[in-house]
């Protein structure tokens, strides 16, 4: 049994772009409590607050239960799932799960396999990351489910395509720090050590596991907060551009007041003449996919 091959394929509903990680984020959390209790199984009730709690860090902005989840990952064959009355999920309905005693497990088969090659575990981590979300994220999914990183192992893809990934990575970064002159789109930033940039990054608007293409249109030039908040919905765009905070965002100090709170309404810093400047679908899908409830008003100047 390839078991990448079937972590890879996951069954997912999908529709014009929008985001459904419910089963991703499930396998997550189930390959982290393996990691720490191989023998133990997860009832529904035990862990539903857990998987609820992730889905509201790490899933889509719309409202969503574990349930979901919880059932139909059988379907994948890489999860099972018993009830007090036997074998077999009893639906996706969260009081029938609660009520029949529903416990979920990963599949026999791909317990054996992590037992038998404990290298696997760290590879179907980082697959199930790079596969459905953006890089800046992954070391706080993973903290979230007991997972760690550092043995994960390299990418699971094709050694050519790897380096093709790499190249264009490499290519596009270059290319987005020339068109925002080397500076952070939101606050400016624009460090280097000598001649070498440090903490400024190419960050997709759509991300690139969610179709968002390698280009100018799709990316802006950001330092490393400004990227990790972004990514994770404090920050956006509005339609014309400007720079949005989500009102989920909270910040007391003098620090989150300056280089969050204070940057609602401000326009993009950049691209120079005769750059792309980021398309308005791009926009459209981070604003419906990825960022956090409503916009907060700007304060009075």
């Amino acid at each position: 049994m390839d078991w990448m091959e079937r972590v890879g394929n996951l069954r997912q509903w999908a529709r014009n772009g929008v985001r459904a990680p419910h089963k991703p984020l499930l396998l997550l959390y189930a390959l982290g409590r393996f990691r720490r209790c191989p023998d133990d199984d997860l009832r529904y009730s035990d862990v539903e607050r857990d998987l609820r709690e992730l889905l509201q860090d790490f899933g889509p902005t719309r409202p969503t239960s574990p349930s979901y989840p919880f059932h139909h990952l059988v379907s994948d064959e890489v999860w099972e799932v018993r009830t007090d009355a036997g074998a077999g999920s009893p639906g996706s309905g969260v009081q029938v799960l609660r009520e029949s005693g529903a416990r979920g497990q990963l599949a026999p088969g791909l317990r054996a396999a992590l037992v038998a090659d404990p290298s696997l575990l760290g590879r179907l981590t980082q697959l199930l990351l790079d596969v459905h979300f953006p890089p800046s994220i992954h070391p706080d999914i993973a903290a979230s489910v007991g997972l760690d990183l550092e043995g994960a192992g390299p990418a699971p893809l094709a050694a050519g395509a790897v380096r093709d990934r790499r190249r264009r990575a490499v290519e596009l970064r270059r290319d987005v720090l020339v068109a925002y002159e080397y500076r952070c789109a939101f606050c400016g930033f624009d460090g280097a050590l000598g001649r070498v940039p440090v903490g400024l990054e190419a960050a997709h608007v759509q991300w690139w596991a969610f179709q968002g293409p390698d280009d100018l249109a799709n990316c802006l030039c950001l330092c490393s907060l400004h990227h990790k908040l972004f990514d994770r919905g404090a920050l956006g765009l509005d339609a014309d551009r400007n720079i949005t905070v989500s009102r989920e965002f909270v910040g007391r100090g003098g620090a989150a007041r300056s280089q969050v709170l204070g940057l609602s309404g401000q326009g993009l810093l950049g691209p120079q003449s005769g750059s792309d400047r980021v398309a308005a679908e791009r926009i459209a899908w981070h604003t419906a996919q990825v960022f956090r409830g409503a916009a907060r008003v700007p304060e009075p100047a």
